[in-house]
């Protein structure tokens, strides 16, 4: 039975900052170096980081060079250990925690580690209680290269820049629940609205996880999505699109299903997940016909 009293081991600090190295918050797949009274110390080719998985996390079969795959964090004594524990939460992401306990440093919550996670009090939205769930996000304090936890999540997110399109499906987690709608985190980045008149589902709470449609993008930035599959009259536009590109080329586009998406961005300027879905209710509506050298239209 491994030894689940403190132990000490020689520690070397990794660096955060270079891709190669160890990453802390994160899964990573490391190669067993050696075995000791302690438990494998495990690397990635960098001499300079070598980590410990305790006894308690060594499987039972292995072999000096096989490689594990182990989630990074810092233990008790602010020390990178590696753990086969599945945490809640991983580094640059959110989720719905549980508050374990509360002190004059903050609130600590259980994300599947041994060692609790914090939210300090300036990180809280609103005052965290013992035994609640609340909408986190994780992240690396660069003062103090610690792991922490805020439930500010809109710091973390940004319109500025928009990475989805109109009418494209995207990962939602429900933020906040306001009179006018639903607040949404949308793939991770941005901020959107689902109203509430276009919601059937009364079970929707906060941290829940589903699939939408992006619905509209206002000047502003701002973002309205659905949860709906939008129909034909929203996919029309990148149809029509399509439509014209085959007119002007006498009924006839080298480009169908098969097509490398470059190909598809020379041509019609439109990604291929977006060309499948046009060619798609074009077909059905008779207007195209789709064949082994490209698209015609009819």
């Amino acid at each position: 039975m491994a030894n689940q009293t403190k132990t000490s081991y020689n520690f070397v600090p990794l660096h955060f900052e270079t891709q190669n190295m160890i990453k802390i918050g994160q899964y990573n797949t490391l190669t067993i170096l050696r075995d000791t009274k302690v438990g494998l110390f495990l690397g990635n080719g960098n001499e300079a980081e070598d980590i410990l998985l305790p006894n308690k996390y060594v499987p039972q079969d292995f072999k000096i060079g096989d490689e594990i795959a182990v989630f990074v964090y810092l233990d008790h004594e602010e020390r990178p250990v590696a753990t086969t524990l599945e945490p809640y939460i991983l580094l640059n992401e959110f989720a719905l925690l549980r508050v374990n306990y509360t002190n004059q440093v903050g609130a600590f919550m259980d994300w599947g580690m041994e060692k609790d996670i914090l939210v300090p009090f300036k990180e809280q939205a609103r005052p965290m209680e013992k035994g609640k769930r609340y909408l986190v996000y994780l992240y690396m304090d660069e003062k103090t290269n610690r792991l922490v936890a805020s439930s500010k999540t809109n710091q973390f997110l940004s319109n500025e820049n928009l990475t989805v399109n109109k009418f494209e499906e995207v990962d939602l987690i429900v933020s906040h629940i306001t009179e006018v709608g639903i607040n949404v985190i949308i793939n991770e980045q941005h901020k959107g609205l689902l109203y509430k008149d276009e919601v059937y589902d009364d079970s929707i709470r906060t941290g829940d996880r589903m699939r939408g449609y992006i619905k509209n993008i206002r000047p502003d930035n701002k973002i309205d999505v659905s949860l709906q599959i939008l129909g034909y009259e929203n996919v029309e536009p990148n149809a029509e699109k399509i439509l014209d590109e085959l007119r002007a080329s006498r009924g006839f586009l080298r480009l169908n299903d098969n097509s490398h998406p470059e190909d598809i961005k020379t041509v019609l300027k439109m990604s291929k997940k977006t060309f499948k879905k046009a060619i798609g209710a074009l077909y059905k509506e008779k207007r195209i016909d789709i064949k082994d050298d490209g698209i015609y239209l009819l």
